[in-house]
C-alpha cells in the first residue's frame, strides 16, 4: 500500500479512464488510485473493474448511485481515504487536463513542508493550453475575484489538481462543506486557509481535454460567483459551524 492516494471522480470517462490509470501507475513514485464513479452509463466503472485484475490492491473503485456533483464525489473519496492509512490524498481529473507526471511534484511540496499543494495554472503567468480566450478570462477573473473576497493569497483558488496532507482533511468538517461544483475547490482551500494550514502553489501547465465532454455549466459558475460571498460571511460570523 502506498502512502499516497489519487482520487479520480468520473462520469462518462470511458475514452480516458484506462489511459489515465496506466499513466499514474507508470510513474516512479508509487500512487494508489481510487476512482469514484457516478453511475456512468458509458461503462467507465466496468473498465475500471477489468483493470483491477491487473493492478490488485492499487486500483480501487467506488460506485455511487447517481451524479450528484464533483464535491460530493470528492468528499466520498476523502472519507474512504481517511478510513485507511493514506497520508497524502490527491484530487485529479480523468481527462489529462492534469498531467500525471506532475503528481510527484505536488507530493514533494507536501513532503517538504506544505500542508496543501495546489497545481497552479496562474502562479507564473497563464499556463493554459487549448482554452478559448473567453474561458481563460473567466477563469483568471474568477481567481482574482476569489482572492479579493477571501483574502487568500492563492493565485489559482479554483484549481482542482491538489495534494492534501491527511491532517488537513481530518481538520476540515467534511459534513459542513456547502458547495458541490466549481465552488467546492474554493471552499476546501478557504477552510484550510482559515485553519492556518500552509498552502503552496506548484506551477503546472493545464491542457484542456481532448476526449470526452466538459462538465462545466452556467449553474456551476454562478454557484462560485455568489457562493464565495456567502462563504466569506459565514466564516466571519461563524455560521453553520464554519
Amino acid at each position: 500500500m502506498s502512502d499516497s492516494l489519487v482520487i479520480i471522480p468520473t462520469y462518462n470517462e470511458i475514452e480516458n479512464i484506462e489511459a489515465i490509470i496506466r499513466a499514474v501507475f507508470d510513474l516512479n513514485k508509487d500512487f494508489d488510485i481510487l476512482v469514484v464513479d457516478d453511475n456512468s452509463p458509458d461503462g467507465t466503472a466496468a473498465a475500471v473493474t477489468a483493470l483491477q485484475q491487473k493492478f490488485p490492491n492499487r486500483l480501487h473503485l467506488e460506485q455511487r448511485e447517481e451524479k450528484s456533483g464533483l464535491g460530493v464525489a470528492y468528499i466520498h473519496g476523502f472519507r474512504w481515504a481517511l478510513n485507511r492509512d493514506y497520508q497524502y490524498i490527491f484530487e485529479m481529473d480523468a481527462d489529462f487536463s492534469h498531467r500525471p507526471s506532475d503528481l510527484p511534484r505536488l507530493y514533494r511540496a507536501c513532503a517538504n513542508g506544505a500542508d496543501v499543494a495546489v497545481g497552479s495554472r496562474y502562479k507564473r503567468g497563464v499556463n493554459v493550453v487549448n482554452w478559448p480566450l473567453h474561458r481563460v478570462l473567466l477563469s483568471y477573473g474568477a481567481s482574482f475575484y476569489v482572492k479579493l473576497i477571501t483574502g487568500m493569497r492563492v493565485h489559482d483558488p479554483t484549481a482542482g489538481f491538489i495534494c492534501y496532507k491527511r491532517q488537513v482533511l481530518e481538520a476540515i468538517p467534511l459534513d459542513k462543506i456547502k458547495f458541490i461544483g466549481y465552488a467546492f475547490q474554493i471552499e476546501m482551500k478557504f477552510r484550510a486557509y482559515k485553519k492556518g494550514f500552509k498552502i503552496e502553489e506548484v506551477s503546472i501547465i493545464f491542457t484542456d481535454r481532448e476526449k470526452g465532454k466538459s462538465k462545466m455549466s452556467s449553474s456551476i459558475i454562478w454557484e462560485a460567483v455568489f457562493g464565495v460571498i456567502n462563504m466569506k460571511f459565514r466564516s466571519i460570523f461563524k455560521r453553520s459551524g464554519f
